[in-house]
């Protein structure tokens, strides 16, 4: 195959990766102009905007032996491999054409983590230092990678991920039994870390750290949510992780786990969910609806959940409800905390058309709070 033709494979085989731009409802887009055909470029939401993202990987080629991953060694499906500088020249036209702004780049292990990962920082290196690019690059750090190499992918990358999979060691056994939890995979995260708060960003390529993130393979390994968001929240807590990535599980054909039944996306965009109230809005994990078994219910947001159990009988005063609290208010995200807290500076708040103004969504507010002391018509239908 020739350069283009190996590249569109490798980015169709990249769907199991859910990147930056991929939620619960995602669908893979058409490809935009400028991008040639058969290629996959993702929009991106950041912080400055949206890109055209282009996910990848080096090689598909792949000694490890996951049970649920489609590059397992031994899995018999068309592979292609890259060279970094001719990668990276391939990805720097695509660049310029317009086709790409920014790259998700990972690899199958080939050789090691270590020489893996060296392979992945000479094409960030050579993107950076002798083509100049300056976009968007997102580096996959390998299970096994040293510090050393966790510091040059942070002076290279824009994001850096290394991907847990599952929440603890006993449920990565059930998943990639040649994997080992602590030492290969959380340990770089810890890395990133120890790097961020003990050496100044000034070697970084843009002069600061990039962010870091990780993925699990939701009920891959019949773990619970509650397992995969216990981690999640020690990962905020005590790593600086700027957000966790959840991936329903799917069977591949040709795989140990080929005949496990897929999960529900439904799981997938509960998790999120969840892990947004504990980053984001001040929940703690023991205040998340969790069943018997541990898992979040499907038919009702978490949020939502919360609230019908705890505001519904002792709704908020609007008026005079802390930033806290007001965070806890289905249809009132953060923005909205922030113009309610300054709107009520000026006058107070007394019916749903100022919440409205404020681009709150005031009717699924409504059954939870008091405006000026009094309680707000509210249809029973949208309970």
């Amino acid at each position: 195959m020739d350069a283009l033709a190996r590249l569109k494979l490798l980015s169709h085989q990249m769907t199991l990766e859910p990147a930056e731009e991929r939620s619960a409802s995602a669908t893979r887009p058409a490809a935009h102009a400028a991008c040639p055909a058969g290629l996959v470029v993702q929009p991106a939401q950041m912080p400055g905007g949206q890109i055209q993202l282009l996910k990848t990987l080096l090689t598909s080629a792949c000694e490890r032996d996951c049970f649920y991953c489609p590059f397992r060694a031994g899995r018999d499906f068309r592979r292609a491999t890259f060279r970094p500088e001719e990668f990276a020249r391939l990805f720097f036209s695509l660049s310029q054409s317009g086709a790409a702004e920014g790259i998700f780049l990972s690899s199958g292990v080939a050789g090691g983590g270590i020489r893996t990962q060296d392979q992945l920082l000479d094409t960030a290196d050579i993107l950076r230092h002798r083509l100049a690019f300056r976009g968007y690059i997102h580096l996959k750090i390998m299970p096994g990678a040293e510090k050393d190499q966790v510091l040059r992918a942070m002076q290279l990358a824009d994001r850096v991920s290394i991907n847990l999979e599952a929440p603890n060691t006993q449920r990565l056994a059930r998943l990639a039994p040649h994997k080992v939890f602590l030492e290969e995979l959380l340990r770089p995260l810890r890395w990133v870390e120890e790097i961020r708060r003990s050496q100044p960003p000034g070697s970084a390529w843009n002069g600061r750290w990039p962010s870091s993130v990780t993925q699990f393979v939701a009920g891959g390994a019949d773990e619970s949510d509650l397992e995969l968001l216990t981690t999640t929240q020690w990962l905020n807590r005590n790593v600086g992780l700027k957000r966790a990535y959840f991936s329903a599980f799917q069977p591949i054909p040709d795989t140990p786990l080929e005949n496990k039944a897929a999960v529900d996306p439904l799981r997938e965009h509960r998790l999120y969910q969840a892990s947004f109230l504990l980053r984001d809005y001040g929940f703690d994990l023991e205040e998340l609806p969790f069943t018997g078994p541990g898992n979040l219910p499907l038919p009702t947001d978490p949020k939502l959940a919360w609230a019908q159990a705890n505001l519904g009988e002792t709704p908020l005063e609007i008026n005079h409800a802390s930033r806290h609290d007001l965070l806890r208010i289905p249809g009132i995200g953060l923005k909205g905390v922030e113009a309610i807290l300054q709107a009520r500076r000026q006058s107070k708040l007394r019916d749903l058309s100022a919440l409205k103004k404020l681009g709150i969504s005031a009717e699924r507010a409504a059954p939870f709070v008091l405006l000026d002391g009094r309680r707000v018509a509210w249809q029973l239908s949208l309970f």
